[in-house]
């Protein structure tokens, strides 16, 4: 398994930018956001249709068994020696959102892509995403901290120790929301060893 690798913010702004299509007039701006992508390439050692289960190879010459649901239609497609990729993408982005009238909340989306008639090898993409709004309730410039109301439970107390959002606190205002938001993509690719 290759180790986890950071890239570019890009992947973290398109999924804030999916997230901004919840939210109606607010102005938002992008506090942080970082994104990892790991990457598996293995190849397929069994595929058990009855009980559903692929075996592929795993590190160090070892097996590793997937169970594998019902939502997984082209199964039967699905050869020993096929070469699987699985990519696995994650986000967190912070943003401030400026409408005062925004209560704390949870929102959750998700999502499954299927491989088409045109591409009869078993893969697809799902995603997940998952948004955490908190209210600010107090902002103290000098010990450089933010106490958020979440949507449950008690208030948080953020310490900021970025210097750059250090100097960025003195624009934030009582009562607007920081929201987080969360997302994974899995993406399954398959294909016969040529």
């Amino acid at each position: 398994m290759k180790p986890l690798r950071r890239f570019a913010h890009a992947f973290a702004v398109v999924s804030l930018l999916s997230a901004a299509s919840f939210t109606v007039q607010a102005e938002e701006k992008l506090i942080d956001a970082v994104a990892t992508e790991d990457v598996v390439d293995t190849k397929v050692l069994a595929v058990d249709l009855d009980k559903r289960v692929v075996t592929v190879a795993g590190p160090e010459n070892s097996e590793v068994p997937i169970q594998v649901s019902e939502q997984a239609k082209d199964l039967h497609n699905l050869k020993v020696g096929d070469l699987v990729n699985i990519t696995v993408n994650r986000s967190v982005a912070t943003v401030l959102e400026t409408d005062l009238t925004k209560a704390p909340g949870i929102s959750k989306e998700a999502g499954v892509i299927r491989a088409t008639k045109d591409n009869p090898n078993p893969g697809g993409e799902a995603f997940r995403q998952i948004k955490v709004t908190s209210k600010i309730t107090k902002i103290d410039l000098k010990t450089h901290e933010v106490t958020l109301t979440p949507p449950e439970g008690p208030q948080k107390v953020v310490k900021v120790e970025d210097p750059e959002l250090q100097e960025r606190m003195k624009n934030l205002k009582v009562g607007q929301s920081v929201v987080i938001v969360y997302t994974d993509v899995l993406k399954i690719t398959t294909r016969s060893p040529s």
